[in-house]
């Protein structure tokens, strides 16, 4: 006998739509670290399409690990591209991530890829996250998020015109790649481009929309106070800073004995 399920909840939404601050865990991020990082209590793992290495079958496996605790998966594709997200959202993925949204044009295709008709133009097809889910198109409707990434000094000046689009959930300002589009590649701490970054989020916040950024220990209270509701955090700092603290133990302890 056929058995019936509800859909799954996309966590990362969830915290956002009811006022808190999702946060996405950066990194490196297969299958089984994403088992890992689950039981930490992240709303969400970041999965790259454009520079990682991960394969269409890797993703399947990458977003189940996701759901088996609770945690989205947001995965940024390589180029705004229909059949890419298409199939990226086939694959279990609860959240796109869409790269080098630059005009109006560039969040209606994003926003209307991520939805089903009469929404949107994603093609119809089911796939394992519609077994045993009655309502399946209008649940994948509703938990889809749409996340436009903002990483292009010519898009701020065009917030205005982005943030009027409906169906991106959260318009999330790249620092690095920001940064090179301002003639400061590997600098995002660059005055002016910090100014661009305050700038866009401004917009963002004033236009009522939801604001996302990476950030880090030392500058998150800022960005917070901003009004990012959204924030992207890359674990290998965290393994960085604290393996550094402890080889610096073993090298005092030697010198100290020797």
């Amino acid at each position: 006998m056929a058995r019936e399920r509800e859909y799954n909840t996309n966590r990362l939404k969830q915290t956002i739509d009811s006022g808190g601050v999702g946060v996405i865990a950066n990194g490196l991020n297969n299958s089984d670290m994403c088992d890992f990082l689950g039981h930490l209590g992240f709303d969400a793992a970041f999965i790259d399409f454009e520079h990682g290495g991960v394969s269409w079958s890797e993703l399947a496996d990458i977003t189940r690990a996701c759901e088996l605790w609770g945690m989205s998966s947001v995965v940024r594709v390589n180029k705004l591209d229909e059949a890419q997200i298409l199939r990226t959202l086939d694959q279990g993925a609860s959240t796109v991530m869409i790269p080098h949204v630059i005009i109006r044009a560039d969040a209606e295709l994003a926003a209307s890829a991520c939805k089903y008709p009469p929404e949107g133009v994603r093609g119809v097809a089911g796939g394992r996250r519609a077994y045993g889910v009655e309502d399946y198109f209008q649940r994948a409707n509703a938990e889809v998020q749409c996340i436009a990434l903002i990483e292009d000094f010519e898009a701020v000046g065009n917030l205005g015109e982005l943030t009027g689009v409906d169906g991106i959930d959260v318009f999330y300002v790249a620092p690095s790649d920001m940064a090179a589009s301002m003639g400061h590649t590997g600098d995002p701490g660059h005055p002016d481009v910090q100014q661009a970054i305050e700038r866009a989020i401004g917009q963002i916040v004033d236009a009522g929309r939801i604001a996302g950024t990476l950030v880090n220990d030392d500058n998150l209270d800022r960005f917070l106070a901003m009004g990012v509701r959204c924030v992207g955090v890359p674990w290998q700092l965290w393994l960085k800073q604290s393996a550094e603290t402890f080889l610096a133990r073993i090298v005092a302890r030697a010198r100290a004995a020797g």
